[in-house]
C-alpha cells in the first residue's frame, strides 16, 4: 500500500455513501441552488435581499463540501483489510492504554459513520502518534491542552464492517 499524507481509510459503505452525496451535490444540488439564487435575484435590490444572500452562503458551503468530498474520495483507501501483524495502520481497530484506562478505536476517516465505534483520523494527534507503532510500543502525543500524553498500544486487529 502506497502511503501519502492525504490518504484516508474508508469502509466500502462510507465510500458509497460519500460518493452518492457528492453526486447529489454536484448535480441536483447545484441546479437547485442556482434556481434559488436566480429567483432571489429577480426580486430586485441584492443589497437588502436576505434570500439571495442566504442562498449564496449555502452555495459556498455546498461547493466547499464538494471540494472536500472530491479530495477525500480521490485519495481514499477503500475497505482494504490491513495485515493482522500487530502494526497500527489505517483500517485497524486499536486498543491503547492511556491515562490508566484502555480505549479502543478505529484508525480511519472521520467520515466513517459507525455509531458503535469511536473513529480517530490518522491525522489526529493520537492517530498520528500510534500510526506505524506495534503492539507493546509506547508513544507520546501532544493533547489539545498542550500536555504530553503517553499511549501504549495493547492490541490491534483489522476492522471488518
Amino acid at each position: 500500500m502506497t502511503e501519502t499524507t492525504n490518504q484516508s481509510y474508508l469502509t466500502q459503505a462510507a465510500h458509497d455513501r460519500l460518493k452518492a452525496e457528492l453526486e447529489e451535490l454536484s448535480g441536483p444540488g447545484r441546479t437547485e441552488i442556482a434556481k434559488r439564487i436566480e429567483a432571489a435575484r429577480e426580486e430586485g435590490d441584492l443589497r437588502e435581499n436576505g434570500g439571495y444572500h442566504a442562498a449564496k452562503e449555502e452555495q459556498g458551503k455546498m461547493e466547499a463540501r464538494i471540494r472536500q468530498l472530491t479530495q477525500l474520495l480521490e485519495n481514499a483507501i477503500i475497505g482494504e483489510t490491513p495485515a493482522d501483524d500487530g502494526v497500527v495502520e489505517p483500517g485497524m481497530m486499536v486498543t491503547v492504554e492511556m491515562l490508566g484506562d484502555e480505549e479502543t478505536f478505529l484508525l480511519g476517516s472521520r467520515e466513517i459513520s459507525d455509531e458503535s465505534i469511536q473513529v480517530f483520523s490518522e491525522k489526529s494527534p493520537i492517530g498520528a502518534a500510534v500510526n506505524g507503532a506495534s503492539v507493546g510500543d509506547t508513544v507520546t502525543f501532544e493533547a489539545p491542552n498542550g500536555k504530553q500524553v503517553e499511549v501504549k498500544v495493547v492490541h490491534t486487529t483489522p476492522y471488518t464492517a
